[in-house]
């Protein structure tokens, strides 16, 4: 039978259980704005009840207050992380894709290509044809050759400064991922601290943690596991404590437990450039135990594949072929590697964009450093075109090891496939037309004469960046270049990368040569030698390279459509990167909004709560007051 003082047990317990209630429903209400916050809740169940062996059976015990319980929806948590990911790529490709798309951009208010390329070719021209003997008709159109050079200067100074804006935003977020993860292990082991025995729920720090998963997730994709710890002694026993591991990049552990992988960033040497545009100590990441973490992993997302995209984005051009020869260096000889190619952008150094200082190029499945290269072009014996690279391989100590024959008939290559149109895209793009259109240009200026009678000269050049020096004008007043044109005469070519070719010239170099500046009577402007000064037939054949596909073609177009073809790239990358970024913000606003609806503090339910709860309270403690009132009554009047 149960005591006398039980019914008041009961109430306690009700009271008990209503101002447990009541100050979590304060803690929901004083957390309303807090970023993570979880709504919490109080289940209550009935007691176990007594039996008191009559004919009513049992006896309720009242209510026991089980926990405080977060409210948290680990599905929508999951699609929150996934969208989350896609968001922030794109977030990063939108912002800087704006960047570009103005550096291009033609409006009227900033004079682009267009603006520029028709004052040199139409404009500066037609003056020009009025008057081909004129010192001062020369020396302005020589002028808007300087202001063509000068866009193309100013346009890669701009590219180049954006990847090092890139460069240093992915060092950023680096740091970023480190220092999350550091602070997600140690609220790994302060929620076990507190949750081992089962005795207690770390709700606030789960909620942390949370919020933490949640800033991730926007820098890199993320994936999480949390598993029970075990007692290997009781296997069946419950611990309370559980294992939770965070793996980013397509699984890469990121934290275990108490212990987690630190990233960090290191510049690349001079001798480790991947394209000749790169600007120098561009970071490549690696986890703090040494081993390397590849930004260029296909599952990579968020805002680090965003700008990664921008920061190395080829087009999926990068450098690929088969090892077909191997040579071991003898006599203090470098050992080199000949790489057959067969990619349409390999075959034209004018679109190339190895660099030419030296990098790593991947032979099989080993790593080595070369200083230079040389492309040959030769026909087989079908009569065939074959383009075949050959690599001077470095010395010791960059090379710890020599070439061996196993490497024939394997694949080599440098650098990686990032199929995105980033700043190595965009400045191999602007290369291309400068030395091409160069070449162009200056044959038809070499095949003339200028008005002292002589052989004309060429007109762009660009600075080799080591000695200041202007290629193209060696010693001799030859002013002669590399050019494709040898090709057809010599049946096979071999230029280096070190030779005076049209490769070395880059739109970041891209000059008028100075001796045409400080004389413009070297402007040819006639092909036959005994022609009078007014002769104007070659400044008409100058005129027509802007206009014809025939004479040349960039992509399909015109030299003068240049514009038009590159910023079809900048405006559909633009606007790709615009529409997915909002698309993707949407999703993941609305699944957001149906977390929110699930774990958020609603303040208008929380006043209800709060209304029930007191109530319930006040009617325990209405329910004591009664029982006070019997048990004295029984007490003082009774005698018991």
């Amino acid at each position: 039978m149960p005591s006398q003082f039980f019914g008041l047990n009961i109430a306690y317990k009700g009271l008990l259980a209503s101002n447990a209630a009541l100050n979590t429903t304060a803690n929901n209400i004083s957390n309303v704005q807090t970023e993570g916050y979880s709504r919490q809740e109080v289940p209550q169940q009935a007691s176990t009840p007594i039996r008191v062996f009559q004919t009513y059976g049992c006896a309720g015990a009242g209510v026991e207050t089980l926990s405080v319980e977060r409210i948290r929806d680990e599905y929508y948590d999951g699609k929150y992380w996934k969208s989350n990911t896609i968001t922030g790529e794109y977030d990063m490709k939108n912002y800087y894709m704006e960047q570009v798309e103005t550096y291009f951009d033609d409006d009227g208010k900033n004079a682009g290509f267009k603006t520029i390329f028709d004052q040199f070719n139409i404009t500066g021209l037609e003056e020009l044809l009025k008057d081909p003997g004129s010192d001062k008709t020369k020396a302005q159109y020589i002028g808007t050759a300087g202001n063509l050079t000068e866009y193309f200067n100013g346009l890669a100074g701009n590219l180049e400064n954006l990847q090092k804006d890139l460069n240093l935003e992915i060092k950023s977020k680096v740091d970023e991922i480190s220092s999350l993860a550091g602070e997600i292990a140690t609220l790994n082991t302060q929620i076990n601290i507190i949750e081992i025995g089962k005795e207690q729920v770390a709700n606030e720090l789960r909620d942390r943690r949370s919020l933490l998963i949640d800033q991730l997730s926007a820098i890199v994709d993320v994936s999480i596991s949390e598993t029970p710890m075990v007692d290997t002694n009781y296997p069946d026993r419950e611990t309370g404590g559980h294992r939770f591991i965070v793996r980013i990049a397509g699984g890469q552990m990121l934290v275990d437990g108490n212990d987690f992988r630190g990233l960090e960033c290191k510049a690349r040497e001079s001798y480790e450039k991947v394209n000749q545009t790169d600007i120098d100590g561009l970071y490549e990441c690696y986890w703090s135990d040494g081993q390397e973490f590849n930004l260029y992993n296909t599952s990579l997302g968020g805002q680090l594949k965003g700008l990664v995209d921008m920061r190395d984005g080829n087009n999926g051009e990068e450098f690929y072929g088969t090892i077909t020869g191997v040579s071991t260096g003898e006599s203090g000889q470098k050992d080199t590697v000949t790489v057959e190619v067969s990619e349409h952008y390999l075959k034209d150094l004018n679109k190339c964009n190895l660099s030419d200082q030296g990098g790593r190029i991947i032979l099989g499945n080993q790593e080595f450093y070369y200083d230079s290269w040389a492309c040959t072009i030769s026909y087989d014996a079908k009569g065939e075109a074959q383009y075949r690279y050959t690599f001077d391989l470095s010395e010791s100590p960059l090379n710890d090891r020599h070439i061996t024959n196993d490497r024939v008939g394997m694949t080599a290559s440098v650098g990686h496939n990032m199929d995105y149109q980033g700043i190595p895209y965009y400045m191999s793009q602007m290369n291309e037309w400068v030395r091409t259109y160069s070449e162009k240009y200056n044959a038809i200026l070499k095949s003339g004469y200028d008005s002292y009678g002589q052989q004309g000269c060429i007109l762009f050049t660009g600075d080799d960046k080591v000695t200041g020096k202007q290629f193209g004008f060696p010693e001799d007043g030859s002013y002669d270049t590399f050019s494709y044109e040898d090709f057809q005469e010599k049946g096979s070519l071999t230029v280096k990368s070190t030779d005076d070719s049209y490769y070395r010239m880059t739109a970041k170099n891209y000059k008028v040569l100075q001796a045409m500046q400080n004389d413009s009577n070297l402007l040819a402007n006639k092909f036959q030698q005994g022609d009078g000064v007014e002769q104007r037939d070659l400044l008409k054949e100058l005129q027509s390279l802007g206009t014809d596909r025939g004479k040349m073609e960039f992509r399909g177009a015109t030299a003068s459509e240049f514009l038009q073809c590159v910023l079809s790239d900048v405006a559909l990358n633009a606007a790709g990167a615009r529409r997915f970024y909002a698309s993707n913000a949407e999703i993941r606003d609305s699944i957001d909004t149906q977390r929110i609806a699930i774990s958020g503090v609603d303040e208008d339910e929380e006043a209800l709560n709060l209304v029930k709860y007191q109530n319930a309270y006040n009617l325990s403690a209405k329910m004591i007051q009664v029982f006070k009132e019997i048990y004295d009554r029984l007490i003082r009047e009774t005698g018991v």
